[in-house]
């Protein structure tokens, strides 16, 4: 059974306002290559009082859509989010636009990945700091490896 991503995501922030947590499968290669389309298990946590901080990824509402993207940066009162598989594309939302912030990847072995740890921090730093046109070659090669 199939269920649109408007219904999906309503009742993911129905969890989210009751204080509980949200697990769901990752759809979309937009946060390619930390994060894998139909193969990881994201969960995300409501936000709290804290403040948006850059390289934190996050669900967030975007032109009648939910998307799970990286914080890139904060210009004024405005964050500019990105996709980590995007090197081009940016989009641009309030901090009321946000939904969650990710806190652990489930991979489709089992394993779990803390997004607070160092090992995670650190790929994901690398990863962000690697020029455009270098990551844009690498996402390139890995769709022709493992599409």
């Amino acid at each position: 059974m199939k269920i649109s991503n408007e219904l999906f995501f309503e009742q993911i922030e129905l969890l989210l306002k009751e204080g509980t947590d949200a697990t769901f499968t990752l759809r979309g290669n937009s946060m390619r290559p930390l994060l894998r389309n139909n193969r990881d298990q994201v969960v995300v946590t409501p936000i709290g009082h804290e403040d948006p901080r850059v390289g934190e990824v996050y669900l967030f509402r975007y032109q009648g859509h939910h998307l799970l993207h990286r914080l890139h940066r904060i210009e004024h009162q405005t964050l500019v989010m990105r996709g980590d598989g995007n090197h081009l594309l940016e989009e641009r939302c309030q901090t009321k636009d946000l939904v969650a912030r990710l806190v652990y990847i489930k991979r489709p072995s089992g394993k779990t990945i803390n997004c607070a740890s160092k090992s995670w921090q650190l790929k994901s730093k690398i990863w962000c700091t690697i020029p455009a046109w270098t990551r844009r070659i690498i996402l390139g090669i890995m769709r022709r490896i493992r599409p």
